[in-house]
């Protein structure tokens, strides 16, 4: 969702540790004031404001839309990866847990007549019903084993990537922007990710074989933000992904090549989820209830204006831009459309999106608002305002007539999404459509071996972040692709320009896969923008005797590679054997290839000592795997997560795995049973049997 300016930065997991005889200055931790439970869910200035800006209808709307920004925020989750496999995990879903945490709010209610755990609920506006909330508490998960299983699943899943934890309010962007596999997408403020990974999974919604014609560039102005950013894309493993640090504002302007000739680069969709103060989320940020003030909003809407008139500059022709955020506040929303709408003229338009979206209760864009100081002094027009307050208040943050709000600017195809329309937070948006080039574009000659002008960009005082490591693409000399291409027998149109690695001398030591187009770019604009991540780990070296290649397959790049791999390195397994392979917990001691099936055996007969792709199916979906056939055995490249996965849609057991501790609690009261009882059959033993008196 938007990004609160209050957020703080997480550390870069991936930086490098300094040594130096410094000595450490330790800094005490950062500490709220108050802890959640002591901090007062009110704020008479956000009362105030929001009531004379009648965001609600009529008084009882109030009270219920001021109830629930008390309340805790339900668990939402959504079902992600291929089409097939989703379809397999929700069923597993809907069967092994859904059924199981029915009974246990029958059981809480009958415990609690004032328990408010409810039955899960389909996101019904969210497509091919792949999308739950879930309204339990901490509480609740601790006292339920079913509940607590669930919990449990949610996290593992999550791990592995096959379902991601998001607010329901924050999936909307993507899901109305419409992005195809074809398209250039650029997510302006991207991190930490979510709606991200959603696009990239619309990039690659199709048919799951084929890698997508189009790319997702993610960008954000924070280096530390980058890095949380690649940690949260990294298990969606997408060749047609990069990560891109720059200030949205001031974005360059890029060329691609298209048709064998260097031209600008355009987007066809464009998200612009831009900074706000956040007041949408009061419902998991308890803090802003104590630092809410309208001096945030104010700030902001010059710089979210910066980073939607950018964002519509790169858009093309044709193209649709999504503007979002996760604040309320007119002042960040419908101020900022209607400030670049007049200048624009009759370029950009906001379009109807409410019909992409069934069942989502909303309320529609606000054609009326009166901007405010910090002490809540409204004004209706800026003629009104004061010269004290005319740094703050700006023109561009009053309203159009009523007229043009509705007839020329259609401020009123906004959504406004409120906490209490469906137990939600609160968000903002509106989705622009470019009809023609700007204005100001017209007076940019563009060719297509040009590209067109950047804005001015702030001077940088000193570099941010650390300096990254080179992409260094193969070229047709490559001897490391020779013996990958002899080895894996790949398929005569796989790129071998599409592998890179990360260092200019020395050994590889992992080579990466991108698709062709995310190459092209890369190589165009290394220098006009500080690129952070792109390409998925695809082949790692390994140290193995008598063996042809030094390298063998990699987990992550596996679905990108798989289908140029030859059949010769390819291996049918069995069910059965999969499982088995994958509940192997002892890497020293992978099964025996005589222990498995004979069809898998005689499958294997053609297979060649190495790396291979493991392949099975399961209800008509193939799962396929990394492997590695020795002289006497055959194991599962696979990590914990993936393991667990694919052990759930096979049927396997998953104990090894999961620990559950009710049944350890189960196990610890039956133990202590059994020493009671043994201690009293003992003491009934000495009762009967007593000991014959001394003769002292």
């Amino acid at each position: 969702m938007g990004k609160p300016k209050h957020m703080t930065n997480k550390q870069n997991p991936f930086a490098k540790k300094k040594r130096d005889n410094k000595q450490k200055v330790r800094r005490p931790p950062v500490r709220r004031d108050k802890p959640y439970e002591s901090i007062v869910l009110a704020n008479e200035s956000f009362e105030a404001y929001y009531k004379h800006q009648q965001i609600c209808s009529d008084e009882a709307e109030w009270d219920q839309f001021m109830a629930h920004m008390r309340k805790n925020l339900p668990v939402t989750f959504r079902i992600t990866g291929s089409k097939a496999q989703a379809m397999l995990l929700l069923k597993l879903i809907k069967e092994d847990f859904f059924e199981e945490y029915f009974r246990a709010v029958k059981e809480l209610r009958k415990e609690d007549e004032d328990s408010h755990v409810e039955p899960p609920r389909c996101l019904e506006w969210y497509p091919r019903g792949m999308a739950w909330q879930l309204e339990l508490s901490r509480k609740d998960i601790r006292r339920s084993e079913p509940l607590f299983k669930l919990h449990n699943f949610l996290i593992s899943e999550t791990s592995s990537g096959y379902i991601s934890r998001q607010e329901a309010v924050s999936m909307i962007p993507p899901l109305v922007l419409g992005v195809e596999s074809h398209h250039r997408v650029l997510d302006m403020c991207a991190a930490p990710g979510s709606k991200t990974a959603q696009l990239i999974e619309s990039l690659h919604a199709g048919d799951g074989n084929t890698i997508p014609k189009g790319f997702v560039m993610a960008n954000d102005v924070d280096n530390n933000r980058c890095y949380m950013l690649v940690h949260q894309t990294k298990r969606l493993n997408s060749p047609c992904f990069l990560v891109t640090n720059g200030d949205s504002s001031t974005y360059p302007s890029m060329r691609y090549t298209k048709d064998g000739v260097v031209c600008p680069l355009k987007f066809d969709r464009v998200l612009c989820d831009v900074p706000c103060s956040g007041d949408g989320t009061l419902r998991k940020n308890a803090d802003i209830w104590t630092k809410w003030n309208l001096a945030q909003a104010s700030n902001l809407h010059g710089l979210q204006y910066r980073i939607l008139k950018r964002g519509a500059e790169l858009l093309d022709v044709g193209g649709k831009l999504v503007y979002s955020t996760c604040s309320l506040n007119p002042i960040e929303n419908e101020a900022v459309l209607h400030h670049l709408l007049k200048e624009t003229e009759d370029s950009l338009e906001i379009i109807e999106c409410s019909s992409l979206l069934p069942t989502l209760q909303f309320s529609k864009g606000m054609t009326y608002w009166e901007p405010a100081s910090k002490d809540l002094v409204f004004y209706k027009t800026f003629d009104d305002v004061p010269e004290s307050q005319r740094t703050v208040l700006r023109p561009g943050m009053f309203p159009p007539s009523k007229d043009d709000a509705i007839s020329k600017f259609h401020l009123d195809r906004c959504l406004r999404i409120l906490p209490h329309q469906q137990n939600t937070g609160g968000f903002f948006v509106a989705l622009l459509q470019k009809k023609k080039t700007l204005p100001w574009e017209e007076d940019i000659q563009e060719t297509e071996s040009t590209v067109v002008a950047d804005p001015p960009a702030k001077k940088a005082k000193y570099m941010r972040g650390f300096k990254e490591d080179p992409f260094v693409f193969f070229d047709e000399k490559e001897e490391v692709f020779e013996s990958l291409n002899k080895f894996f027998h790949l398929k005569e149109d796989f790129e071998p320009r599409n592998l890179l690695t990360r260092c200019r001398v020395g050994k590889k030591k992992n080579v990466y896969f991108c698709s062709s187009i995310v190459r092209d770019i890369v190589q165009l604009n290394e220098k006009r923008i500080k690129i952070i991540n792109l390409g998925v780990k695809s082949f790692v070296r390994c140290a193995t005797r008598n063996i042809e290649c030094d390298f063998r397959l990699a987990s992550e790049g596996l679905a990108n590679v798989y289908p140029f791999v030859g059949i010769q390195r390819r291996v049918l397994v069995q069910k059965e054997d999969l499982i088995k392979l994958l509940s192997c917990t002892d890497p020293t001691k992978p099964p025996e290839i005589g222990e498995l099936t004979s069809e898998t055996q005689k499958n294997l007969l053609t297979v060649a000592s190495g790396s291979c792709v493991l392949e099975c199916v399961v209800d008509d979906v193939k799962l396929v795997s990394v492997g590695w056939k020795g002289a006497m055995s055959l194991r599962a490249y696979v990590d914990q997560y993936d393991t667990v996965h694919l052990l759930r849609l096979l049927g396997g057991d998953l104990t090894k795995f999961e620990k559950n501790k009710f049944q350890e609690k189960r196990n610890a009261a039956e133990a202590a049973d059994d020493v009671e009882l043994d201690e009293s059959n003992v003491a009934d033993e000495a009762e009967s049997n007593p000991a014959s008196e001394s003769n002292d």
